[in-house]
């Protein structure tokens, strides 16, 4: 099981630092973006080998990512917003949106016998993708909501 919590959290931060280097951060970021990846895809394994749902195991790494990224200093010079993006992608179910679209094709093509199995199929997977995004934007969210309105409201009580 450590064996494969290392694997997972080598691949997240090896994908994260990739989507950093496409996304044209500097060199000297991009372990910020490996480590959130690692950081992310790592807790999301750990989560789902517990028991959990991929939707919620997502969510609390998300979360995770998203209270570690509020808490980095501003001087690393990184938006926080790449942060969250670059160390999300590794998440994102490729696999399930790739045979909900499949499904979905293969639907037009379907006999009629066929076609009312394929399309459970399809829309389970696509509730898959759906949920699971939807998981791991409400998790780097909640963080970023809740911190902003300590500082505004720590600011706007200084004057």
């Amino acid at each position: 099981m450590v064996l494969h919590f290392l694997e997972q959290s080598i691949c997240g931060g090896v994908a994260a630092a990739g989507f950093g280097v496409l996304f044209n951060i500097r060199f000297r970021e991009i372990p910020w973006c490996a480590a959130g990846g690692a950081l992310a895809l790592g807790l999301r394994t750990a989560v789902v080998d517990k028991g959990e749902s991929l939707e919620a195991a997502s969510f609390v790494a998300a979360l995770a990512l998203g209270i570690a990224v509020q808490l980095l200093p501003a001087r690393i010079g990184l938006s926080r917003t790449v942060l969250h993006v670059v160390g999300c992608i590794p998440m994102v179910p490729g696999a399930f949106a790739a045979k909900a679209i499949l499904g979905l094709f293969a639907i037009t093509v379907a006999h009629a016998t066929e076609t009312n199995e394929m399309v459970i199929a399809a829309l389970s997977n696509s509730l898959h993708v759906v949920l699971t995004m939807g998981a791991l934007g409400t998790g780097v969210a909640i963080p970023t909501l809740l911190l902003r309105m300590r500082k505004v409201v720590h600011v706007g009580s200084a004057r």
